[in-house]
């Protein structure tokens, strides 16, 4: 393992594009070294490599698998790292968030939506920032968590521990989730929903089964279900099935994302709001990440996360990026506590 940072340590200084990740429940590191600095980008979705999809769609980057170096290494547990957060929020930051999202319930009111995922951004002062040392800590931090940092020295430098998976594809296999509803985890997942989390849930739930049906030619639904990401619970339901003959991964992931977990619902109508009225450019937040026809030409996978819990590094700043759902049962300042909730967790790890 020791040699597997100290690579990424060296690529990072010759400014040379890497990622590093270690997918959920599992105790194997893998990274990407691309050879030189140039910035590619996905075509038509036949590529293999590692891709990072910002929110707003195209351009899509990746790293092509025939220009990196690929290497993994064994991952051995540690103990969760304890640590103080740093707060980085404001009265400001909350007036205008709440104001916001008391916009949105007015919108849903009058038919506008049914609902809107809306998010804001922490700018945080880190001084001296070690990326091996931060994907560590949320290594320990996230077991169950797609952990990455990705760097491109024409972008710049992303961390991030996602708890969703937006699809998996294993041949004409594919498995997807819906993943919705935010409470603290406070020893115990066996916890009361209320009626707005479940709602939200089941808007995503029936979203993508009705964006991916037609792709499918067999659909398992699970039912919904309490899953813990760190030191957050949410709803969860797995959705596995098998595509048609002609169905690819690219007409898939045009269906369903973004999904009502990061934008809202109707799609159109949410995204309409989110530009018009959120104020910043979410990036790379929201959009989705991970290997593109990855493995052996005869047996290829595609394994992709939402880019959620995560944050942009830039010299000495971490801006931070959190969201949550709004409906009409919606509460404003308890919206904004559930974006500082999240916000707490991943900025634990500086």
């Amino acid at each position: 393992m020791t040699d597997f940072f100290l690579r990424i340590k060296q690529q990072q200084e010759q400014q040379l594009p890497f990622v590093m990740f270690r997918k959920p429940d599992d105790k194997r590191l893998v990274s990407y070294l691309q050879s030189n600095d140039h910035l590619y980008f996905i075509d038509d979705y036949s590529e293999k490599g590692f891709v990072i999809a910002p929110f707003n769609g195209e351009p899509i980057p990746y790293f092509p698998e025939s220009e990196s170096e690929i290497h993994t290494a064994g991952w051995f547990e540690r103990k969760e790292k304890v640590s103080t957060s740093p707060d980085c929020n404001s009265q400001t930051q909350k007036n205008s968030f709440e104001k916001l999202v008391d916009s949105a319930i007015l919108s849903i009111e009058k038919g506008e939506f049914k609902k809107v995922v809306l998010s804001r951004k922490e700018d945080c002062s880190i001084g001296d920032f070690d990326a091996v040392t931060a994907f560590e800590n949320l290594l320990g931090s996230y077991p169950s968590a797609f952990v990455y940092c990705w760097y491109h020295p024409k972008i710049g430098m992303w961390l991030g521990a996602s708890p969703e998976q937006l699809l998996r594809c294993d041949g004409r296999r594919f498995s997807t989730v819906a993943l919705a509803g935010t409470q603290k985890f406070n020893g115990s997942s066996n916890v009361k929903w209320h009626q707005k989390e479940k709602e939200e849930q089941q808007f995503v739930t029936d979203f993508l089964l009705e964006s991916i049906r037609p792709f499918a030619s067999e659909l398992i639904v699970s039912s919904p279900y309490t899953a813990r990401a760190g030191k957050l619970l949410h709803i969860k339901t797995d959705i596995e099935g098998i595509f048609k003959k002609e169905a690819t991964v690219k007409d898939a992931l045009q269906a369903i994302q973004p999904t009502p977990a990061v934008c809202g619902l109707p799609r159109r109508e949410a995204l309409n709001f989110i530009f018009a009225n959120e104020g910043y450019d979410r990036e790379f937040y929201t959009g989705f990440l991970g290997e593109i026809n990855s493995g052996p030409e005869t047996e290829p996978f595609t394994d992709l996360y939402v880019n959620l819990r995560c944050m942009k590094i830039a010299e000495s700043t971490a801006s931070i990026y959190v969201g949550c759902g709004v409906t009409k049962d919606s509460n404003a300042e308890k919206e904004y506590l559930e974006t500082v909730d999240k916000s707490m967790t991943i900025k634990e790890i500086l």
